[in-house]
């Protein structure tokens, strides 16, 4: 009898072990607004229509999760890591008209909003008139950054 309910609480118990994990290992995790900080800037996380979200899982280990206040602040911070091009590698981003997380590299983007470090980038779940894919917001974000870091504003 011991054995047969051995059985059945080892995977019981395994379930709720993976079940109440934090954790899931793929997706953009909770942010604690007013109380997060960019990894890059170290600035407070405040604005939940511009925010940005690293995911990265390593060989043989938890994933790592990196937040950001401006998808510009992930986007550089993610070109000076040795891993940038791991296949694995997640970017997440608020979606500008409510806030959902969507998938980086799936948005589009439009220029001319107000965000945290003056990227100027919305994401759009949709195309949109005037919206450029993930690449050129790429390219964006290094010609904005370059102009912010020549005049010494970052």
């Amino acid at each position: 009898m011991k054995k047969i309910l051995r059985q059945l609480l080892l995977p019981l118990m395994l379930l709720l072990l993976f079940a109440c994990s934090d954790d899931p290992g793929t997706g953009a995790v909770i942010v604690q607004w007013e109380q997060d900080g960019c990894r890059r800037c170290n600035m407070i996380l405040s604005d939940q229509f511009h925010a940005a979200q690293v995911r990265y899982k390593p060989l043989d280990a938890p994933s790592e999760i990196y937040i950001f206040d401006d998808i510009g602040c992930a986007v550089v911070w993610l070109e000076g890591q040795s891993w940038k091009g791991d296949p694995t590698i997640e970017i997440w981003v608020n979606e500008y008209k409510t806030g959902n997380w969507i998938d980086a590299r799936k948005a589009f983007y439009v220029a001319g909003h107000q965000t945290p470090m003056q990227y100027g980038l919305g994401a759009w779940l949709d195309a949109v008139p005037e919206s450029m894919d993930f690449e050129a917001a790429r390219v964006h974000i290094f010609k904005v950054d370059k102009y912010l870091y020549q005049r010494g504003e970052h």
